[in-house]
């Protein structure tokens, strides 16, 4: 099989009626890269909706030309054009003929265009493709316009393995022994009847080991055939997250003296989710150590680069985070391939809402009265393709662990309701009106939803039997009696830890899962001191757009990273529960004297600075016993907060130095440090880049940075130490293209579009992209300019 990536666009962001023409007229259409979000490049404008980050819509059409010299010769070969997400409702003409659509944002979708070639007058091949999102409130989280996700051709022999025809499976494993099954159905698009020689190939990624197995198959003419390989692999590198080694297979078939080659990334490795042991990877025990990602970031909007999102994957797993709930849609390609790369197990979700829609907010979180547009429309028709779609995209990829029907699809009245009680509590009804919690007979009835997972459940175990279905359920108390979780192999519970031990005594058959989970310490104590409760995931691993409180706001602040990458105080705090690694760091806030007990850091904000001779609650965070804070030449007493999950102080350290050192039977092994800072007086820049090991394994893989340049930007004092205070940054490229700024601040409403931005905690990333060395100059008013030189 051949590729060829369909990456130059012209774009129009208007209702062009005629743009399905072949002729129709692109001259004056702007040029755009796909993957493309048009709806981050417009304003926030606070006459959009609140939910989806207050940034606009519309009718947009995508045309590009492609030569078809460049596919190469296509004679009795079959060409595909595949899409890997438009979001939304996407209409697709080929020189003028119209294949069809898809109104989820989200599924892979495919088209043949051997027959509409064969008719080509010429070598200009044009694919035009109508998005329209003009619902802004049809979901409760951002997810762009446009063509947000890769398009190729492929160019097939008439032999070839089918379109999701290759099924890898770990039939059974050791330490010195593994058995892969290999199901894979060939297609014969030529008239006669032939005989195939399949040959399979599988080589680690990481040695020199490969095996092979040779067989054949007789193919009817226009007809196909299942071939069904029982692999010996003796002593395996097996996939897990401390050790993800992979494996490439190589699938060649020989027929009429021609050939066709195929490949597929796999890994060997066996898992199992237990009612009593919680989860385990090879037979080894595993804490599940997980956050829920939606898929935005900043000026990318949904259209995310793939380093972009190793720099974030690769901050998460510093700090001990092992595995990923792609909330609540499936997700680009890219980020799975990364999680095989990374050792991040995946539980995959297809649905945030079935066939009737949620509460969308569009005035604010919780503002009534909401919005019910959205998915909901189209699931009666597509839930089934839908759902396939995701599984048959994604199944090949060893981190997946479990396979997710939906999310909180059983919240109080929104929109199933129930006469089992008479007051609905969710997990954020703090502010909804008394008659939006009371029991209303003529809503749908809460009982249907165990009709439809049964449905859908059938349908995930028709298409992979090896991995779990598994729900996040919203009211468990209800759900429980209702049939709802008996659906499912896998019980997921958000935010009703309260629940575990009572429903493990009701259920002792059933899996249990935190699938989505507060920051706090007691949240993830109910993990550690519950051997049958398989791990938790957090909301957020990273700060995301949409689903906001109101304007000026127009993100969610849930994460554990900042929308620019960076770690928050919380990510150093989960270090110290999560990471084996030595942890010692140092926040501070102004003390409050008062009766009312320890304050938990995520309601009362932290900092690593100070004015004055003010008085501080010094906050430390480390996984050491032996701890030891000074200010100055004075040891000061630290106390442990066992409610949440750190040491504390208080003390005005004034321009004393405060270090934090933690040791190890003596011997120190970690260590922060924190002095007063001064005003900006320099600008930092620092090129990110990660490991060459991991660069190494994601070019083998043909993942690469393409150009990609991730400049973090530190505001200093004069004394080089991080400043307190903002400056707003400028960022001019040489030799390159400026992608966009990012601070992380969710209330800054400067257009992602412009080349300058504030800092906020004196940081900031500028994105840049470059096929050669390329200048970028950083300056702020009062500042020197900062001068960096990156290279591809």
């Amino acid at each position: 099989m051949r590729t060829h990536d369909v990456t130059q666009w012209l774009f129009e962001l208007s209702d062009e009626r005629q743009a399905w023409r072949k002729n129709a007229d692109d001259s004056m259409w702007r040029a755009v890269v796909v993957p493309h979000d048009w709806a981050v490049e417009q304003d926030f404008s606070r006459e959009c909706s609140s939910g989806t980050g207050y940034l606009p819509g519309g009718i947009g059409w995508y045309r590009a030309h492609v030569p078809l010299t460049a596919l190469g010769p296509i004679e009795d070969r079959t060409v595909r054009l595949v899409f890997e997400g438009v979001y939304k409702n996407a209409d697709v003409w080929v020189n003028g003929y119209h294949l069809g659509g898809r109104p989820s944002g989200y599924a892979r979708f495919s088209f043949d265009l051997t027959e509409i070639l064969g008719y080509a007058p010429d070598d200009d091949l044009v694919v035009a493709v109508r998005v329209e999102h003009t619902e802004l409130a049809d979901s409760r989280w951002y997810n762009g316009a446009g063509i947000t996700r890769r398009v190729r051709l492929e160019l097939h022999e008439p032999v070839r393995p089918a379109e999701h025809g290759t099924v890898v499976t770990t039939a059974e494993v050791s330490a010195e022994h593994a058995r892969v099954s290999i199901v894979q159905t060939i297609e014969n698009t030529l008239p006669d009847r032939i005989r195939v020689r399949v040959q399979h190939e599988l080589s680690s990624l990481t040695t020199d080991q490969t095996h092979t197995s040779e067989s054949e198959a007789d193919l009817p003419g226009q007809g196909s055939a299942v071939v069904d390989v029982q692999m010996p692999v003796p002593t395996p590198r097996l996939w897990s997250d401390d050790a993800p080694h992979l494996y490439r297979l190589t699938t060649t078939l020989h027929w009429d003296g021609r050939t066709a080659t195929a490949e597929q990334v796999v890994g060997i490795r066996t898992f199992a989710f237990d009612p009593d042991t919680g989860f385990t990877i090879n037979g080894e025990p595993r804490q599940l150590k997980g956050v829920c990602l939606h898929e935005d970031a900043g000026p990318f909007g949904t259209a995310v680069p793939a380093w972009v999102w190793l720099r974030r994957l690769l901050s998460l797993k510093e700090m001990g985070c092992n595995a990923v709930r792609m909330a609540h849609n499936p997700h680009a390609p890219e980020l799975y391939l990364l999680c095989d790369v990374l050792g991040l197990f995946v539980i995959d979700e297809a649905f945030d809402e079935w066939e009737n829609p949620k509460n969308k907010w569009w005035q604010g979180h919780n503002v009534y009265p909401p919005r019910h547009e959205g998915y909901a429309e189209h699931f009666p028709q597509w839930y089934e393709s839908d759902l396939v779609a995701m599984i048959d995209a994604h199944r090949h990829h060893p981190s997946i662990i479990a396979w997710s029907i939906g999310n909180e699809i059983d919240y109080p009245n929104d929109p199933y309701a129930s006469p089992l009680f008479d007051e609905m509590t969710g997990n954020n009804d703090a502010h909804k009106p008394q008659a939006e919690r009371l029991y209303d007979p003529n809503r749908p009835d809460m009982r249907r939803l165990t009709t439809i997972a049964a449905r859908l459940s059938s349908i995930v175990r028709g298409a992979d039997p090896t991995r779990p279905v598994t729900l996040a359920a919203a009211f468990p108390e209800l759900s429980s009696r209702t049939g709802l979780l008996e659906t499912v192999d896998l019980v997921g519970y958000n935010y009703k830890e309260h629940l575990y031990a009572e429903d493990h005594r009701r259920f002792p058959d059933a899996p249990l899962l935190g699938s989505e989970n507060s920051h706090t310490y007691e949240a993830w104590r109910h993990v550690v001191e519950a051997d049958y409760v398989a791990g938790q995931f957090l909301w957020t691993g990273i700060d995301y757009l949409g689903e906001a409180q109101g304007w000026p706001i127009h993100g969610s602040g849930a994460g554990l990273l900042t929308l620019a990458g960076f770690p928050k105080h919380i990510w150093h705090l989960r270090r110290s529960w999560w990471s084996d690694e030595p942890v010692a760091r140092l926040a501070v806030r102004p003390h409050e004297d008062d009766d009312g007990g320890p304050r938990p850091f995520w309601t009362h904000p932290l900092s690593r600075a100070w004015v004055g001779e003010e008085r501080l609650e010094v906050l430390c965070f480390s996984n050491l016993q032996e701890l030891t804070l000074t200010c100055g030449d004075e040891q000061v007493p630290l106390e442990r907060d066992h409610e949440h999950g750190y040491w504390r102080a208080a003390l005005a350290p004034g321009d004393r130095p405060l270090v934090l050192r933690g040791s190890r039977d003596g011997e120190a092994v970690a260590e922060d440090r924190l002095i007063r800072p001064g005003r900006p007086a320099q600008i930092e820049t620092r090129v990110w880049e990660p490991a060459p090991a991991v660069v190494s394994r994601l070019h083998a893989l043909g993942l690469a940075a393409e150009g990609m340049q991730q400049i973090e930007c530190t505001l200093l004092d004069e004394h080089g130490h991080p400043a307190s205070g903002e400056a707003v940054l400028t960022a001019q490229v040489e030799g390159g293209r400026l992608l966009g700024l990012e601070n992380g601040d969710l209330a800054d409403l400067t257009a992602y579009r412009n080349d300058h931005r504030s800092t906020y905690e004196g940081r900031l990333v500028v994105f840049v992209e470059s096929d050669a060395r390329a200048i970028v100059t950083v300056t702020a008013p009062g500042l020197t300019p900062a001068r960096v030189e990156c290279s591809p």
